[in-house]
C-alpha cells in the first residue's frame, strides 16, 4: 500500500482527544511534510535548472494534476506573473475535470487517461510540464506526463510516493516521502503541505536563476495597485539609493519597470538606454549595474 494511504497507529482514539492534542498531531504532520521538501532539496535544484533553461529559451510552464493537487499547482502559477513578471500567456494548466474541478468535486475524472494525453498535446519541446500526484498513480497525470515527454517537453513530477508510475513516466522526480497523514488517505494535509512549499521553492529558484529576484527583491513585480506600487517604489529606492519619491518617478518614467526604473535612477540616462543594458544583460540587473558602472 502506499505510504499516503498507510494507517498513522499513532492516530488510533483521535476523536476522544482534546483539541490541543488533536493539534499538535496535525502539527507534528505538518512538520513531517516540511522535512520532507528539506529533504527533496537536491532534486527540486535539479528541476528549477532544467525548468529555468526552457523557459529562458522561450518555452511555456505547465502544471497537470487532480483534486488537491492540482489546486495547489494552479495557486503556484497563478501568483508568478504578478510576483516575477512571467508572461501569462506562457502558463498553462492541466485539470482533471476541467476549470469546473478547481470549485467542484468531480472525482472520476482523474481517472480519464484518454483526457490527459490530449491535455497534454497543448506541450512541445522546450516547454516544461510539473505534474502533480501526491499517490503518483493518477491516470490523468500520468497520460499527460507521458504525453508531454513524448512531445519532447521536460517533465517534472512531484510526488510523496516512491517509485510511482509518475515518478517513471517523468525526466524529473521529486519525491516528497511525507508519509501516512494523522487522518488516513487526507493528502490535502500533510502531502499537500510539501506539495505547496516544494513548488514554492522550485518556481521561486526558477525566477531567480531568470533573474527576477536581487537581493531578495521582487524586481520584475508587476505593480498593478496601490500596494505593488509601493512596493517597486520601495525596490528602486533601496536598490538605488534614492528617496522613495525620487524612485516613484522613475518608475513613472520606466513604464513601471522595476529594473529600468533602477538602472534610470543610478545614471543610465534614458529609458532606451536602461533596456540596451538589460537586453545586453539577459535581464540580469545586477549584471546590467556592473555593466552601468564600468562605463562611468
Amino acid at each position: 500500500m502506499r505510504k499516503t494511504e498507510n494507517n498513522l497507529p499513532q492516530s488510533a482514539g483521535i476523536d476522544t482527544w482534546s483539541d490541543a492534542e488533536i493539534l499538535a498531531a496535525f502539527a507534528g504532520g505538518q512538520e513531517r511534510a516540511i522535512a520532507a521538501v528539506k529533504a527533496a532539496t537536491p532534486q527540486i535544484s535539479k528541476a528549477a535548472n532544467a525548468i529555468a533553461a526552457c523557459l529562458a529559451g522561450g518555452g511555456s510552464l505547465f502544471y497537470a494534476g487532480a483534486g488537491t493537487s492540482i489546486r495547489i499547482g494552479v495557486q503556484d502559477g497563478s501568483e508568478l506573473p504578478a510576483t516575477f513578471g512571467m508572461a501569462e500567456d506562457k502558463i498553462d494548466y492541466l485539470i482533471a475535470g476541467g476549470r469546473a474541478a478547481m470549485f467542484e468535486t468531480l472525482a472520476d475524472a482523474e481517472d480519464d487517461a484518454v483526457e490527459g494525453a490530449r491535455a497534454a498535446s497543448a506541450c512541445k519541446a522546450g516547454d516544461a510540464l510539473i505534474a502533480i500526484a501526491a499517490s503518483g498513480s493518477t491516470p490523468y497525470t500520468i497520460a499527460a506526463a507521458k504525453r508531454a515527454r513524448e512531445r519532447g517537453a521536460t517533465v517534472v513530477a512531484v510526488v510523496n510516493n516512491a517509485n510511482s508510475a509518475l515518478a517513471a513516466a517523468a525526466d524529473i522526480e521529486i519525491l516528497l516521502d511525507s508519509g501516512p497523514e494523522v487522518i488516513t488517505g487526507s493528502t490535502r494535509m500533510g502531502a499537500g503541505t510539501a506539495q505547496k512549499a516544494a513548488l514554492n521553492f522550485l518556481s521561486t529558484l526558477v525566477h531567480i536563476k531568470l533573474g527576477a529576484v536581487h537581493d531578495g527583491m521582487m524586481v520584475n513585480v508587476q505593480a498593478g495597485n496601490l500596494k505593488l506600487k509601493a512596493r517597486a517604489a520601495g525596490i528602486v529606492s533601496r536598490i538605488a539609493g534614492i528617496s522613495e519619491k525620487d524612485a516613484a518617478a522613475a518608475l513613472e518614467l520606466a513604464g513601471g519597470g522595476v529594473k529600468p526604473a533602477v538602472l534610470i535612477s543610478s545614471g543610465a540616462g534614458s529609458l532606451d538606454a536602461a533596456q540596451r543594458l538589460l537586453l545586453e544583460s539577459k535581464g540580469n540587473l545586477r549584471l546590467a549595474l556592473s555593466r552601468l558602472a564600468a562605463t562611468r
